[in-house]
């Protein structure tokens, strides 16, 4: 049975390092897809956050024995949220799910279960406490990740699905050392960044994961200003059979 309550939610940590930084947090509704477009101009930049699995049909895939909870309504909603944002130019930051779920709105995979990745051989679901970190991440230097945190930052790590193939419009910023991948940008834009840990639990202790909010805020308040840029292309039809102008 899919706990519904539990579905969709705003962890307190995560709208609090938000108004840290000096952002309005505004929490959206899970909804019907076709009413992301009431949305967009309600908000400067969107945040997606962690939560259940993403389900596999969303990139032509059978579950996995290993996949965990998924709830198709969160999925749909969010993956139409991440088109509508970037066609209008929104500045948009995910944390773990969220990193998983604009890879897959764009046309990328997932393992959906570190199990299937061969090179995966480090710990990636912490049993200590969420607030510590737990392993060491390993930073592209043309990044703007890397600006922010530099070359190996100490994170904390809860998940079991990874990034597999990357959507074309993606870059991985961020390694574990097992390969794992921890950190996506958008190649031609400032547009997107993401990581696959949790910056909401940590950063009223390690204060540069405060870095990572402050440069959200910072990236919507930049975008808003501006005309939207060129959409990032998205390659290949998700879910729901939408037309081809749809893509522009």
């Amino acid at each position: 049975m899919i706990n519904e309550r539990n579905a969709d939610f705003a962890p307190r940590m995560a709208v609090n390092a938000v108004l840290k930084s000096g952002g309005i947090p505004i929490i959206l509704p899970n909804s019907a897809p076709e009413n992301v477009t009431d949305y967009i101009d309600t908000f400067d930049g969107v945040l997606f956050l962690g939560g259940f699995d993403v389900d596999p049909t969303f990139y032509h895939e059978e579950p996995h024995m290993n996949l965990g909870q998924t709830y198709i309504p969160r999925d749909r909603f969010e993956i139409e949220l991440v088109k509508q944002s970037l066609l209008a130019g929104k500045s948009i930051f995910g944390i773990c799910r969220g990193m998983q779920v604009i890879n897959v709105a764009l046309g990328g995979t997932l393992y959906q279960d570190l199990s299937e990745d061969p090179a995966a051989q480090m710990k990636h679901s912490q049993t200590s406490p969420g607030n510590l970190p737990t392993h060491h991440v390993n930073v592209e230097s043309d990044s703007r990740l890397f600006t922010l945190l530099g070359e190996r930052p100490y994170v904390n790590s809860r998940h079991h699905e990874a990034v597999k193939e990357l959507a074309p419009s993606l870059r991985s910023v961020a390694y574990a050392d097992d390969h794992v991948i921890e950190a996506i940008e958008s190649i031609d834009s400032d547009q997107i960044m993401a990581v696959q840990w949790h910056p909401e639990n940590m950063y009223k202790h390690y204060t540069e994961m405060q870095d990572l909010f402050r440069d959200f805020v910072k990236r919507s308040e930049k975008l808003a200003t501006q005309a939207p840029q060129q959409p990032l292309k998205i390659v290949h039809k998700i879910g729901e059979a939408y037309p081809k102008e749809y893509f522009g």
